[in-house]
């Protein structure tokens, strides 16, 4: 059996980016022998100190709630149980467009939870500050490997990390396999930094 490769992927489940990013790696994990592994990291702390548009400041101060539940989760459980709860809050939030319902938040988490087979009262840690420094330290690994300037999600393997890649739709079969090819190839180019165009669609979930 082929040794599989470790690539920890930090994400904010709200983030729509970070979630397709998350299932082209699934994807990639079933054409090149690689084992996605779930870290949480935080769009509201991300942003604490950054003059951000209020409404945008609003949103990501609601998304520290579901960041606490995961970060509960992974307290307790490993990264395949983080992983499948991302699973079911990506699904809830992005494809079924539960993110335009926030008054439902308390809601949506409580059935993730339900559905990745945990207990609903982890969905308690949404109000509490108990978890938070979880939350930071999480955050402060993923973020520290790639600085300040980038956001969710962020890719870590054999020592090199990066910011990405930000895609949509995510590419399936060997398409995917091929991204991760040359994004593992730029990203290990020791002095290459960064490639980037606008963006011309907005985020497609399938």
């Amino acid at each position: 059996m082929t040794e599989r490769t470790p690539v920890d992927l930090w994400f904010d489940p709200f983030c729509p980016y970070a979630w397709i990013t998350s299932r082209w790696l699934l994807e990639v994990a079933k054409v090149r022998p690689i084992e996605p592994r779930w870290h949480i990291m935080s769009l509201n702390v991300l942003n604490e100190d950054k003059e951000v548009p209020e409404t945008y400041r609003e949103m990501i101060a609601r998304a520290i709630g579901p960041v606490r539940v995961v970060a509960a989760v992974q307290e307790k459980y490993d990264s395949d149980t983080v992983g499948r709860l991302y699973t079911e809050l990506g699904v809830r939030f992005h494809n079924q467009g539960m993110l335009k319902q926030l008054d439902r938040l308390r809601e949506t988490v409580e059935e993730a939870l339900e559905a990745a087979g945990l207990d609903r009262g982890f969905a308690d840690a949404m109000d509490s500050e108990d978890h938070d420094d979880v939350v930071r330290a999480s955050h402060e690994d993923g973020i520290g490997r790639v600085g300040q300037e980038v956001g969710t999600p962020v890719i870590a393997v054999e020592g090199v990390a990066f910011f990405g890649p930000v895609i949509t739709p995510a590419p399936k079969g060997e398409d995917a396999g091929r991204l991760w090819d040359g994004v593992r190839l730029v990203a290990g180019t020791d002095g290459f930094f960064e490639i980037k165009r606008s963006r011309t669609r907005p985020p497609i979930f399938d």
